[in-house]
């Protein structure tokens, strides 16, 4: 006898997706609070944030009658897909299975969760397996290449694995390379791909070489970074102007997603204007068709690092150098809100008090609003 399968109120969905959304608890602490797969943590998130606008917009109706013409039509090509499958099996065992449980959805209205595990090739098992966030020893290991990895950007895996094992830790290289994966770094070197990106989405050309870069908001740039918490770990990402090495804006995730991209420079644009050039790397967030096009319907050109770029991003992997060690290592924050207080503190220091050396002395908002050094003046 198959035993029923677990079905959750709308109510405590929404609860869940709150949570998930205010950011104040990683993914592994929801997981252990509510017992929910994190699969579906972030399937309930990304529903609740897509759903806003047409709640407030008066078009929820209008689209949940588009969508249930949408399934009818789906219905209809099963026929067709089932043939198609043998097609895309192949590509499909390239992902990795964390990749490929994440395209499985639990509310399916006519294909059961066994049905969807045969076709993306991966066991029921590996769906209902334990997903739920790093061990301990792992998070250990995570905050350790992540420590590293500022001193020695330059490692990749076998490396970093070399590293780990001189300084008393049993990992094997397979380890070392999921881990790092899953923490967004990768080795800084010249290589065919500099980066993973999405296959659909577009590659914008490098607009900055030989280009001088020497006003405020000519040039902004944006980077994500792995932050280690006491109890599993969040994402940050900010916006940064190139020549005045001025923070922006920034936000926290429990997820690396685009959404709290495009938050952060809405955010810059709203309270700075909007720059000439924005320049990324090609990570999947950044060629998101949401993103770019965000960018270009405000008149501003886009520009991404290309092969052998890496040096580009310099300035904003110096500004993760010194949070990480002035102010993250040193108080390994509990809650989301412990960590957003506490690099809120560390971002309006840096702005106004730190003096830079590459700015002749003067702090980051001095550089923006163009003000000398006081301490020339002063003397």
């Amino acid at each position: 006898m198959t035993g029923k399968r677990k079905r959750y109120s709308a109510e405590f969905k929404a609860k869940v997706a709150l949570e998930a959304i205010r950011g104040e608890l990683t993914v592994s602490q929801l997981v252990s609070k509510h017992g929910v797969h994190q699969t579906l943590i972030n399937a309930w998130k990304k529903q609740a944030v897509e759903g806003m606008a047409g709640v407030f917009s008066g078009k929820a109706e209008a689209a949940e009658t588009s969508h249930q013409g949408e399934v009818e039509k789906l219905h209809a090509m099963i026929g067709q897909l089932v043939v198609e499958r043998g097609f895309f099996a192949q590509g499909l065992r390239t992902m990795s299975v964390g990749r490929r449980r994440e395209l499985i959805k639990p509310e399916h209205l006519s294909l059961s969760i066994t049905r969807q595990c045969t076709l993306v090739s991966i066991s029921r098992s590996s769906y209902y397996g334990p997903a739920k966030g790093e061990p301990a020893a792992n998070l250990e290991v995570m905050r350790r290449i992540d420590e590293q990895f500022l001193e020695t950007p330059w490692y990749g895996s076998r490396q970093m694995t070399r590293h780990l094992r001189r300084h008393g830790h049993e990992v094997n290289r397979k380890r070392v390379r999921r881990l790092m994966a899953r923490m967004g770094l990768r080795a800084v070197y010249q290589r065919p791909k500099t980066t993973v990106r999405h296959p659909e989405h577009k590659i914008w050309p490098y607009l900055l070489r030989d280009l001088t870069i020497d006003r405020p908001n000519q040039v902004w740039c944006a980077d994500i970074t792995y932050l280690p918490m006491r109890r599993g770990f969040l994402y940050l990402v900010a916006v940064m102007d190139w020549a005045t090495r001025k923070v922006l804006s920034w936000r926290l995730s429990n997820t690396m997603d685009v959404e709290f991209c495009i938050e952060a420079v809405e955010e810059a644009m709203a309270r700075h204007g909007r720059p000439d050039i924005f320049n990324t790397d090609q990570g999947s967030q950044f060629t998101s068709p949401r993103f770019t096009g965000l960018l270009t319907a405000a008149g501003i050109r886009v520009s991404m690092d290309g092969r052998g770029r890496w040096m580009d991003n310099v300035f904003i992997e110096r500004l993760w150098r010194s949070m990480k060690y002035e102010c993250v290592y040193l108080h390994a924050f509990e809650t989301g809100s412990e960590a957003r207080a506490g690099i809120g503190r560390w971002i309006h220091y840096y702005n106004m008090d730190r003096p830079h050396s590459a700015l002749g002395g003067r702090t980051p908002e001095e550089a923006y609003q163009g003000t000398p050094d006081p301490i020339r003046l002063a003397a």
